[in-house]
């Protein structure tokens, strides 16, 4: 009786959905592994209370006439639910996404910690053998190393690897910019 192969745990830190060809590039980088790669995936849950503060010092400021308006409890409730009935449908986008390009999901959750925490705490609890993380561009944030990914590189014992979701793999090496073909 031949031996099962041994298992891979991939933990996936995602900041938005996952298109279709975002599952198949995280794919394609473990499909000619000979152990079992199994998937996990992470999606934040965005702070209502913080994302409405964002807005309104958007919108207000110093010039602002009025007093700004502050939401009522009912209305950051409300909020919340819209937002976590958004992560869990793009959730359920992302895991689709990946069984569709051939990946197998073990588990998938909307996370409410901070995210390089639950991205430790999974990679923990699954024996995690590589993370990955993958945002749309931070350049501020990745120019100070306060980005996700190189929080999770200071934290974690195992391989990250930082994607750019919806671009290629030329494109996130700089191939894929500018005119073609001329």
């Amino acid at each position: 009786m031949e031996n099962a192969p041994e298992r891979y745990d991939v933990v996936l830190l995602v900041e938005q959905p996952l298109t279709a060809a975002d599952a198949a590039q995280v794919r394609s980088l473990h499909e000619d592994f000979d152990a079992h790669v199994v998937y996990h995936v992470l999606l934040p849950l965005v702070d209502a209370a913080a994302a409405v503060e964002a807005s309104l010092g958007a919108i207000g400021g110093a010039d602002l006439l009025a007093p700004p308006m502050t939401p009522s409890p009912d209305d950051l409730a409300a909020l919340r639910e819209e937002q976590r009935d958004q992560a869990d449908q793009d959730l359920d986008v992302t895991t689709g996404c990946l069984r569709g390009a051939g990946a197998e999901v073990g588990s998938a959750a909307v996370v409410t910690d901070p995210p390089v925490d639950a991205l430790a705490a999974k990679v923990a609890e699954v024996d995690g053998r590589e993370a990955i993380v993958l945002t749309r561009p931070h350049i501020v944030a990745e120019f100070f190393h306060v980005d996700w990914t190189s929080r999770a590189r200071r934290k974690l014992g195992v391989p990250v690897l930082h994607l750019l979701e919806h671009e290629t793999f030329d494109e996130q090496a700089g191939g894929g910019e500018g005119i073609t073909g001329v």
